[in-house]
């Protein structure tokens, strides 16, 4: 399975963790970091029973003029251009396009699979890749969506790699032979600055299909 988390790119970008994995005398995992300092780590999983729905209908910002269409699914992702570029990785990579904000902080992916899933089977099994890469990772918030017209779930994490505070903010979609993770991330702090512009970007993503 092709399925891969963001993180775990940011991982292979920074070439090593600088947290180790422990476990107390009780058999629990902590993450013990170089400072001194450690943390359980979290065991989170996405139940179905615990995931409220956002009433709000979420559309397309009017900026977001350009639509990149996936080449695996019929699904899109209509962006703002003057914003944000993107590029396409190598034909064997998991994510189909790889996305850069303007302000050089922000960092998105489109990660498309022909695979029946349901949301929360795909927001669990993106949780568990992203421990791979961030044991301590851990959902702050999650919630059903309408954008669009069509139900995602979107789910924000937050992580420790090489001791830097990652943020994750994604939107979730699964269809019939379809799986679709649309994410931002960047630094905890930075994230918190620039929810308007994340979101602006993950509200333009389209189900294609007649």
């Amino acid at each position: 399975m092709r399925i891969l988390f963001l993180s775990c790119l940011i991982f292979l970008a920074y070439g090593g963790y600088s947290q180790m994995m422990g476990v107390t005398d009780t058999g629990d995992k902590v993450v013990l970091y170089s400072d001194g300092r450690w943390v359980y780590a979290e065991r989170d999983t996405v139940r179905e029973e615990e995931i409220p729905t956002n009433a709000k209908a979420f559309k397309k910002s009017k900026d977001a003029d350009f639509l990149l269409k996936s080449t695996r699914t019929e699904t899109g992702f209509w962006l703002d251009p003057k914003a944000w570029t993107f590029t396409t990785p190598e034909p064997d990579a998991a994510s189909e396009y790889e996305l850069d904000h303007e302000n050089g902080s922000l960092y998105g992916l489109v990660i498309t699979e022909n695979l029946d899933l349901s949301l929360t089977a795909l927001a669990n099994i993106a949780l568990q890749n992203a421990r791979e890469a961030a044991p301590d990772i851990k959902v702050t918030d999650k919630e059903y969506r309408m954008v669009n017209g069509k139900k995602v779930l979107m789910m924000r994490m937050v992580g420790t790699i090489q001791e830097i505070r990652f943020s994750y903010f994604g939107y979730y979609y699964t269809a019939p032979g379809v799986s679709v993770q649309y994410l931002v991330y960047t630094s905890e702090t930075f994230m918190e600055e620039n929810l308007t512009a994340v979101e602006e970007l993950l509200n333009g993503f389209v189900d294609l299909a007649k």
